[in-house]
């Protein structure tokens, strides 16, 4: 199992700054027994959103995946996934952890004769552009992935990505399409309905950035190799820990608990996540999409106004302790971070005793594995040592088990948070006006007041 140490939260840290954790763990124990228990009594209530707590027992989905990921063994040298936020995140996190480093780069056969794969989760131009300068659509397999089939961003991309496809295979262009979406309704799946591309289903009552454990993120993982057995072999394991109502046995509901008291007793409302390794990079921008859509929000379950949300904030171990940690060590004391920990990397560097007679001679004969974990200790002492509550969060391997069960806890953490915070943790409504805004901007019907509401405020703030 990987591993919560919140040591440096509690008897290391200033009574102004940290928790007496234990005393913490019994107060709120009844409450973190209801909270649990209420989760698993309501994930098969419809409308509960809660449907994401049953992806890793859906055994027919994991069979379509992994028959469908056979069906095209060696016909694609890449693989292309169109989506944005939820739809994107998860899938493109763990496949940067999962994949060979410069997997891209590497050879055919380095690859084990699996595709390239390419994440398109923004509309800039030139990216966009870009793509498609360098890659060979006729080889390309395109993962376009949207529940709704209307948002905007990821639609904009499939319409001149399918467009480039027709050009240039005709009406073969459908082999080389797959769309997620949903099951009945929206513009995709009429779509696929109409001109025949192979389909999965983003599940009822799942919202995106609790998505990446169905066919949003199973379909791009296991087209590249990626065992999707042990994802959901890990996703078991943990959601059998995490029902465990005591809260001293359940790491979830210790680690939900843990930024609660630091956010609204010792004002601690900035979560900062930062992996050691290069390899889990991508995994905050999953992370902060949680955080963010999940607990910022206006109104309580009550309706009152509380304007709630700690802001997640992604940093890189050991790269920006050279941008972030003089920040964290000697700047407002708002923040909690959470290090993630590789106990053993895949691979060993040694570093070569060449230079003997200098001040580096210390470091020959060392490993590069030792110095990075050493700078995740040293850090971690040093913000404690200057009363930073942080936690450490340990991976056995970076592997597919280890890393559904890390991403399988903090969505169970979200969910437990939401609960103590007291508001609906899978809505977000905040993103809807923006959205609203944009398609009133393009010309969208039924949007034309928002676009008159938008230009009227653009308005004003010119005269301002």
């Amino acid at each position: 199992m990987i591993r919560l140490d919140y040591v440096n939260i509690s008897n290391k840290i200033t009574s102004d700054a940290g928790l007496d954790i234990e005393q913490k763990f019994s107060e709120y124990a009844p409450k973190i027994q209801e909270i649990i228990t209420k989760l698993n009594m309501n994930k098969d209530k419809p409308g509960s959103f809660l449907q994401w707590m049953n992806l890793g027992y859906n055994e027919e989905t994991v069979w379509y995946v992994k028959e469908f990921a056979a069906m095209v063994d060696g016909r694609f040298d890449n693989v292309l996934v169109l989506g944005i936020g939820g739809s994107i995140f998860g899938a493109k996190a763990l496949a940067n952890a999962l994949l060979k480093p410069y997997w891209n780069l590497l050879s055919k056969e380095q690859r084990d004769n699996f595709p390239k794969i390419f994440f398109l989760d923004n509309i800039d131009p030139d990216e966009i552009k870009g793509l498609l300068d360098v890659l060979d659509l006729k080889k390309t397999l395109v993962n376009v992935i949207t529940k709704s089939g209307s948002t905007i961003e990821t639609m904009s991309q499939f319409m001149v990505i399918k467009d480039r496809l027709y050009q240039e295979l005709g009406d073969d262009y459908r082999k080389n399409i797959v769309a997620t979406t949903d099951k009945q309704t929206g513009i995709l799946r009429q779509l696929a309905n109409e001109e025949g591309y192979k389909t999965f289903v983003v599940p009822d009552d799942v919202q995106g950035r609790f998505s990446v454990f169905s066919a949003v993120g199973l379909v791009p993982l296991a087209l590249v190799g990626l065992d999707i057995d042990e994802i959901i072999k890990g996703i078991k394991i943990m959601d059998l820990s995490l029902k465990n109502t005591d809260i001293k046995l359940n790491i979830a509901a210790q680690n939900a608990l843990i930024h609660y008291l630091l956010d609204i007793e010792k004002h601690k409302y900035i979560s900062v996540i930062m992996p050691y390794s290069s390899r889990l990079k991508y995994l905050g921008d999953w992370y902060a999409q949680l955080w963010a859509e999940s607990l910022g929000k206006e109104l309580d379950r009550e309706g009152n106004k509380i304007n709630n949300g700690p802001t997640p904030i992604k940093a890189l171990g050991a790269t920006d302790q050279h941008s972030q940690i003089q920040l964290y060590n000697e700047g407002k004391n708002d923040k909690v971070i959470t290090f993630i920990r590789v106990k053993e990397f895949e691979n060993s560097v040694e570093i070569p005793n060449i230079f003997e007679y200098t001040g580096l001679n210390y470091l020959g004969g060392k490993t590069i594995n030792k110095l990075i974990n050493a700078e995740a200790d040293a850090t971690a002492a040093s913000l404690t040592n200057n009363n930073r509550p942080n936690l450490t969060i340990t991976l056995p391997k970076i592997n597919e088990y280890y890393l559904a069960q890390l991403f399988y806890m903090f969505e169970v953490e979200v969910a437990i948070l939401g609960e103590l915070y007291n508001i609906d943790a899978f809505n977000q409504p905040g993103v809807e006006q923006t959205q609203n805004y944009t398609y009133g901007l393009m010309g969208r019907l039924g949007y034309e007041e928002s676009a008159r509401e938008l230009l009227e405020k653009s308005t004003a703030f010119e005269e301002n």
